[in-house]
């Protein structure tokens, strides 16, 4: 039996699934409403909040992607392959987004003697006990040659099925995570390793970009033979929210939280537009 973080021992949840809206629901409104829940979370006025949301064929690009020295050519790749790209706001390098990749945001409340740590390992703990019936070796560590690698990498066998970035607003945080589902793994790597040796022409950068293995990354399906699509693991999501509060809201974003995703869109959409402008 896994052991449940602390975060997440809460009275209520809000959930909201945002996992169908198709292929026009945007990248960047997503970044947004995580933005206003961290606002409310924050100030009170929604219980600790889990957004479930889906993107297709979209490349998540770090800003220091954007710093390439042939990023243009790179964007130009990603475009020709049918994918849409943008530039996020939390931390981390280029993730690849499609049906079959899950993403979930858990903000919670930034407690006092809370530090960046314990959201990072509060969603760790979530995703053991998400899937303890199927598997007890997710492993939370750094897969070097996987694309946005990290600290909070998970895998299994060494093949990296998921990875964590967090977002602070005010007084909430986003804790982001992408769970590749279905599909190959290795496949989404080739593409952004393709990306990343045109946007760099093997030239010397001051930072570090990965160095791509596709080996090292697979999807949950691939590495447990199990045959789950998306909507089984937001029923999951979904239950264990449940299991560990006893209460699930559903309301959506109103009022002044509203208010707060229109603001916050609109300056992810002036912010995302200036750093695709400014690639060199």
């Amino acid at each position: 039996m896994q052991q449940t973080h602390t975060l997440l021992q809460t009275s209520a949840y809000r959930f909201i699934d945002q996992s169908s809206l198709g292929p026009n629901f945007n990248a960047l409104q997503s970044f947004a409403t995580d933005d206003a829940l961290a606002i409310s979370v924050g100030e009170g006025s929604s219980p600790t909040a889990a957004r479930l949301w889906v993107h297709h064929d979209t490349i998540v690009l770090g800003i220091p992607d954007a710093r390439l020295p042939y990023i243009e050519e790179g964007v130009e790749y990603l475009e020709s392959e049918g994918y849409k790209v943008i530039v996020r706001n939390s931390g981390g390098l280029a993730v690849v987004l499609d049906e079959g990749v899950l993403n979930l945001s858990l903000i919670f409340p930034n407690q006092e003697g809370v530090n960046i740590h314990e959201g990072y390992d509060a969603m760790v703990s979530f995703i053991h006990l998400l899937f303890e019936d199927l598997t007890s070796d997710i492993e939370a560590y750094e897969i070097t040659r996987s694309y946005c690698p990290g600290t909070y990498d998970l895998s299994i066998d060494g093949k990296k099925f998921a990875g964590i970035s967090q977002r602070r607003v005010k007084n909430g945080s986003a804790v982001q995570i992408y769970l590749d589902v279905t599909g190959s793994g290795a496949e989404r790597a080739q593409l952004l390793k393709h990306f990343y040796e045109v946007s760099k022409k093997g030239e010397e950068t001051r930072f570090t970009y990965p160095d791509i293995d596709p080996s090292v990354m697979a999807s949950m399906n691939e590495l447990l033979g199990t045959s789950m699509t998306v909507a089984d693991v937001r029923d999951r999501v979904l239950r264990k929210l449940y299991d560990l509060s006893g209460h699930i809201d559903t309301d959506p974003l109103e009022g002044k939280e509203m208010e707060n995703f229109e603001k916050r869109f609109e300056q992810m959409i002036k912010r995302n537009a200036k750093a695709l402008e400014n690639l060199k």
